[in-house]
């Protein structure tokens, strides 16, 4: 069974951007965070853009076999991590 780790929602409303395998299976995650203010972060505006491979090379030097969006959310995460996981 594949259980792709991912972390908090947290983790991407601080605009970072995550890499993350399993096995030859990889993946980025980016997000795009919308502020409403200069310290809250708009969570319906925002988004999380994920890309994924396979292969033993980096993101750079690999050609991204799927791609998809999902809103900044936990139901936006759960979905981003089934996504991932119906596609190693």
């Amino acid at each position: 069974m594949v259980d792709i780790f991912l972390p908090t929602l947290h983790t991407f409303a601080m605009n970072n951007i995550f890499t993350g395998s399993w096995q030859a299976f990889r993946f980025r995650a980016v997000p795009n965070v919308i502020m409403k203010n200069p310290k809250e972060v708009d969570m319906e505006a925002s988004s999380i853009f994920v890309e994924c491979w396979h292969g033993p090379w980096c993101y750079e030097k690999s050609t991204m076999e799927d791609s998809a969006t999902f809103p900044m959310s936990e139901e936006g995460r759960l979905d981003m991590k089934k996504w991932l996981e119906d596609r190693v």
